[in-house]
């Protein structure tokens, strides 16, 4: 996938202690120089944690053979995890200074290990699976940049099969490259032709592998002391600047996170008493919950929850279906309600809100400013004074001052929100599901929601639901892991009564400009509505995907609806008129009223319905009005 750059990398390492170092040139414990550490971008490493390290020696061993994982993460050697882009989750394991290799998850197969030259060379001896020996003639053309061709192979271990990652070793067993099996361990054999691996990773081969020093926090905090003193001062005079600035009370929005905990201990420093602002949006894990609870408790802080209705978010999933990345309702109802709600109630002058927003963590915060104003939350200024700090930084201030954090940091997670939150990578869904009773419930009702829909169980299990659309480099990875997740033929039976269309609490900022979320009340004929929408203009349908769009409006088989664009009050008028359009084909009548305000002859009765010919149509929309459908049936929905 292609690199995704947020900010500068700044990620160093200090060899004489063995332990990273953010930002400075010269180590603040030893004083010896540092070196900049090539990690994919964004580079937002942050520390690996026990359930980090205990998962990779796993998946290593049961890749290269038992004993490898501690191997390649020793005990006793501080170690970071770099999450880099990928169509699920990936992450540069880092450890002793080096990148070491990559753990990955790919639907279908699960975890691999990717091994890089560190970590090949620490299996030295003790591997035993995934092995392939070269002859000693192959050696030089494969440092010389070659893949390894099967005539260069003596001898490889059983069971390799193609796509497999394996280590190439010299007869002496000497760890010289890395990469992708092209052949099976069947195929490796005396007298085959063509390429045996595809090698990534190349290095010289050695005898022995250099031990390093042992590290832990205490030698991390110590060693970047000078970089952490700047980066805590420069915030804390942020925050005192950005509340002398703006004349409004000050809080400290908590999310449960690691980055809100990070800006509550900023402002514990700032001498100001701040309360904690938190919303329960009735989809946090259990552990969030009291984790606030406990913390306004330790430090005296007031603490000021506000709840989303309990009924929120089931009555949301009724009428709209699961939430998607690309149709997040869910936020609408049980957060920026919500959060509208309490500002009103306990700041109805205006609130100025210290808000753990980092650059490094997509691309849409890199973009934002430090201090803001939010017109979904009126009221509300917020202001982030961690918003050039990586994650390595938030956790350096959370030990430093060795406060207690969300227990789900621990049990593998990265970032802590709603439980079943679809931006969440199937990955971690997999953690979640191990661990929550509530997304247990959750999941159980996707397999309820799947099944009335002729969705095989397999669109659940491998996450399908967190998308509208889902994107064609995800159906390709399913394709390739031969998971099908198509659905059954819909049947004609729908419910009674007339066509509604329920929209999600109005327009709201997207990367685009705006987008609208909704939902039909029940799935639409996607031909028909595809026919009738060239009333306002050319219309795209995918019917394998079951969508057509038109005019920046897309509108999904079983109802769901999307709307983007620059303008708010454009955006508006164009949902508008797609619905009248749906409201239309699917509830016509054939009264024939419109086929007499067609100018080019493009309308005419089918079958009792309209139908548009689409060569002669040039979307006046003229015939959409009058008729009953229209205004006898579904009302215009007041945005």
């Amino acid at each position: 996938m292609s690199q995704v750059r947020l900010g500068k990398i700044p990620l160093r390492w200090c060899d004489a202690c063995n332990v990273p170092v953010l930002d400075i040139k010269q180590c603040g414990r030893c004083g010896a120089e540092t070196r900049q550490m090539e990690i994919t971008p964004p580079g937002d490493a942050r520390p690996a944690s026990a359930h980090d390290v205990a998962h990779a020696r796993t998946v290593i061993d049961r890749q290269f053979g038992t004993g490898c994982g501690s191997a390649v993460l020793k005990d006793g050697h501080f170690a970071l995890m770099n999450k880099a882009p990928a169509l699920d989750r990936m992450d540069e394991i880092i450890v002793d200074g080096k990148v070491a290799g990559t753990l990955r998850y790919d639907i279908g197969p699960g975890w691999t290990f990717l091994a890089r030259m560190s970590a090949a060379k620490a299996m030295q001896g003790i591997i035993s699976k995934g092995i392939v020996v070269a002859d000693d003639g192959a050696v030089k053309p494969v440092l010389g940049g070659s893949n390894l061709l099967a005539p260069g192979v003596v001898s490889c271990s059983e069971g390799i099969g193609i796509g497999d990652e394996v280590v190439v070793v010299d007869r002496q067993g000497r760890a010289f490259a890395a990469g992708l099996a092209r052949m099976s361990s069947e195929d490796m054999v005396p007298g085959a032709k063509g390429m045996a691996v595809k090698v990534r990773w190349l290095g010289a081969p050695e005898d022995a592998v250099t031990g390093r020093k042992v590290s832990a926090w205490p030698e991390v905090l110590e060693a970047n002391r000078p970089e952490m003193e700047k980066k805590i001062d420069e915030a804390v005079r942020f925050m005192h600047r950005v509340m002398r600035e703006h004349d409004l009370p000050a809080v400290v929005s908590f999310s449960g996170g690691k980055d809100s905990l990070a800006t509550f201990l900023l402002g514990l420093r700032t001498g100001v008493r701040m309360p904690v602002f938190y919303i329960d949006t009735g989809l946090e894990f259990p552990e969030t919950v009291q984790h606030v609870k406990e913390l306004a408790e330790r430090h005296g802080s007031d603490l000021i929850v506000e709840e989303a209705p309990r009924e929120a978010f089931e009555e949301g999933f009724r009428v709209f279906g699961p939430p998607g990345r690309d149709y997040r309702w869910c936020c609408k109802t049980n957060k920026l309600g919500p959060t509208v709600r309490a500002i009103g109630k306990h700041f109805p002058a205006g609130v100025l809100s210290f808000i753990g927003q980092r650059r490094y963590e997509s691309e849409s915060r890199a973009s934002k400013p430090r201090v803001w104003s939010n017109p979904w939350t009126p009221g509300q200024v917020g202001a982030s004074p961690i918003q050039n700090w990586t994650a390595l930084h938030v956790w350096l201030l959370i030990m430093e001052d060795g406060e207690p954090y969300n227990p789900w940091y621990d049990r593998g997670l990265d970032r802590i929100g709603c439980f079943l939150c679809p931006a969440s990578d199937l990955a971690e869904l997999k953690l979640v599901e191990a661990g929550s009773e509530g997304y247990r419930r959750w999941n159980a009702a996707l397999l309820e929601y799947a099944k009335s829909r002729g969705l095989p169980p397999e669109w659940v299990e491998s996450g399908m639901w967190r998308w509208r659309a889902v994107p064609p480099s995800i159906r390709q990875e399913l394709e390739k892991a031969g998971i099908s997740v198509q659905a059954e033929k819909r049947k004609e039976d729908a419910p009674a009564g007339n066509l509604r269309l329920y929209l999600q609490s109005g327009v709201s900022p997207c990367t685009m400009g705006y987008s609208i979320e909704g939902a039909f009340d029940r799935p639409l004929h996607l031909d028909r509505a595809a026919n009738v929408l060239n009333m306002i203009g050319d219309v795209t349908i995918n019917e394998e995907e079951g969508w057509i769009a038109v005019d920046g409006v897309t509108v999904f088989e079983e109802g769901a609806l999307i709307g983007k664009d620059r303008d708010a009050e454009k955006l508006k008028e164009k949902v508008e008129r797609v619905r009248r359009s749906v409201v239309k084909a699917e509830e016509c009548v054939g009264c024939g009223v419109c086929t007499g305000r067609c100018n080019e002859g493009a309308l005419r009765l089918e079958l009792g319905r309209i139908c548009i010919e689409v060569s002669k149509c040039v979307h006046c929309g003229r015939c959409m009005d009058p008729c009953p459908a229209i205004t006898f049936g579904d009302s215009a929905f007041d945005f």
